[in-house]
């Protein structure tokens, strides 16, 4: 999360939105194309894997196949890091530092 915050923060996303991911369904922050991108990140996340018909219509309903593809790519790729951060026992390494409020 430390260098997407980075990378999110930079690209405009507010510190209540960053700090909202972890609870972006109840949160309200988030408008309908990123609940549907965020529903599919948590889908993709999981241990298998498991994208339901429901999520991916969700997907479908609100991004172009090229964005689908996209952000499926990216996705994986973050699911790929996350991973071989975890089996090497990569931290945080404190990049993304909230601006006081």
């Amino acid at each position: 999360m430390d260098t997407n915050a980075v990378g999110s923060s930079k690209g405009g996303a507010s510190a209540e939105k960053i700090d909202a991911v972890a609870r972006w369904r109840e949160s309200g922050l988030f408008d309908d194309r990123e609940q549907a991108a965020l529903g599919l990140a948590e889908a993709m996340s999981t241990t298998p894997a498991s994208v339901s018909d429901e999520v991916f219509a969700d997907v479908r309903a609100r991004f172009t196949n090229e964005e689908i593809v996209e952000l499926v790519c990216a996705l994986a790729m973050e699911n790929y890091r996350a991973r071989f951060n975890r089996a090497f026992g990569v931290e945080s390494q404190g990049f993304y530092r909230r601006a006081s409020t």
